[in-house]
């Protein structure tokens, strides 16, 4: 394998990390819960899945000249604003975790496969539009994390669940004594600023 075979590796690597992750989060929740707004600005589980597999079918399928092998919700015409961004009543769990977050992930592992580094894509709306597969692996590994810690926030709202995978909740207290302690902790010295 060489240098640049090992750095796509471990950038494709981390990122499916990254997903698994974000799918984790809805793991034993009601539909109602990973559905219900719990942010001013609409932020639900659900919604989070839905918007990265917009963004996988965009950057690594449409930047590439590799347009989805399916019709895109978000895409069709009279939707609403931020379709992307939450699910309609019609739109069921596994359609969105399976039907496009999955299939979004196979659709980039084909141009992983089809292109090198450097191959060059465009990005609309970009700064400079004109990309590097690099860039875009890059970008996603970013957008994933960014959108995995509001899942992580949002999760943890709904039921206290908090971690970054399955079997490694990577937090330093493990009872919820110890949880409460340092929320407590935490609290206090910020009551010293009231």
């Amino acid at each position: 394998m060489t240098p640049q075979e090992a750095y796509k590796s471990d950038l494709i690597n981390r990122l499916q990390v990254l997903r698994d992750s974000v799918l984790w989060k809805l793991d034993g929740l009601t539909e109602y819960d990973i559905r219900r707004p719990l942010t001013p600005t609409g932020t639900n589980l659900l919604g989070l899945v839905k918007h990265l597999a917009a963004c996988e079918f965009g950057y690594f399928g449409y930047a590439f000249g590799r347009p989805a092998p399916i019709e895109l919700p978000w895409a069709l015409p009279g939707t609403s604003v931020n379709a992307d961004m939450w699910a309609a009543p019609d739109e069921s769990t596994d359609l969105i975790t399976n039907g496009l977050y999955r299939r979004s992930w196979e659709h980039a592992g084909q141009t992983f496969e089809a292109l090198d580094l450097d191959a060059p894509g465009f990005a609309p709306g970009w700064p400079e539009p004109h990309v590097t597969l690099h860039q875009i692996l890059v970008h996603m590994n970013i957008e994933t994390a960014r959108h995995a810690g509001h899942a992580d926030i949002v999760r943890e709202m709904i039921d206290g669940a908090a971690g970054m995978t399955k079997g490694n909740d990577n937090l330093p207290y493990t009872t919820d004594e110890r949880r409460r302690a340092h929320f407590e902790r935490v609290q206090a010295a910020a009551a010293t600023f009231r």
